[in-house]
């Protein structure tokens, strides 16, 4: 499985396309709320908006995506019956000014880092399977509590297991964007020191710049 391989539902123009698997595992570590999408027989689309555990693996016809929703969410009866679903996951995103060129003839635009899943996917009911994964989201926020979900008593923990639907991705093809303006380095430097003095997720625009430089270069 390679990210050529997918049936493209991303427009992704080669200068912003990244064929980086180990940047796509770390965007949705990094960001891992993420809208999965399903789509029923008659066309209409159901998106839930779940953390999402990434599973470590070595190469990516290995990678493997864990998550869940409340039974009571009509998404989970269609994803017992249509076994195909998209992830999407959006990453730092901020707005460009055309002030960063050294000419005027230019528009602004928007920078950001986007990815799409398509997977396969697994429905897990067995209580132990889905306290597994419960336990890997915890491990990947807040470590600290593993204590006290362990503690809980057997009734209540029991009780919210049976709330849920666990689901296992199994990812079958995926796309990287990668639009950070990196095709125009007359203004770059500028781009990036206004990046470097604003908001939160415009010095992750930044640190996305260099990491996508990095995977370039070798």
């Amino acid at each position: 499985m390679t990210e050529s391989s997918i049936n493209h539902s991303l427009y992704n123009p080669p200068q912003f396309t990244s064929r980086d698997w180990a940047l796509a595992c770390t965007l949705l570590r990094e960001h891992a709320l993420a809208s999965v999408v399903s789509v029923d027989g008659s066309g209409r689309a159901f998106i839930s908006h779940v953390p999402l555990h990434t599973t470590e693996a070595s190469t990516a016809n290995d990678w493997r995506i864990l998550g869940h929703v409340a039974n009571a969410n009509p998404h989970c009866a269609l994803l017992h019956t249509q076994p195909q679903a998209v992830v999407t996951v959006i990453g730092p995103q901020a707005y460009m000014s055309p002030s960063v060129y050294p000419d005027k003839q230019r528009v602004p635009t928007w920078n950001y880092v986007a990815l799409h899943v398509h997977v396969r996917v697994r429905v897990l009911t067995e209580p132990e399977a889905k306290d597994a994964l419960l336990k890997q989201l915890i491990a990947d926020h807040e470590p600290a509590y593993a204590a006290q979900w362990r503690e809980l008593p057997d009734n209540y923990t029991q009780a919210m297991l049976r709330a849920i639907t666990g689901f296992e991705l199994c990812v079958e093809s995926w796309q990287l964007k990668i639009k950070l303006n990196q095709h125009r380095p007359e203004a770059a430097q500028t781009m990036a020191a206004q990046y470097d003095s604003g908001s939160d997720a415009q010095r992750g625009v930044v640190t996305w710049l260099q990491r996508w430089h990095d995977s370039t270069d070798h």
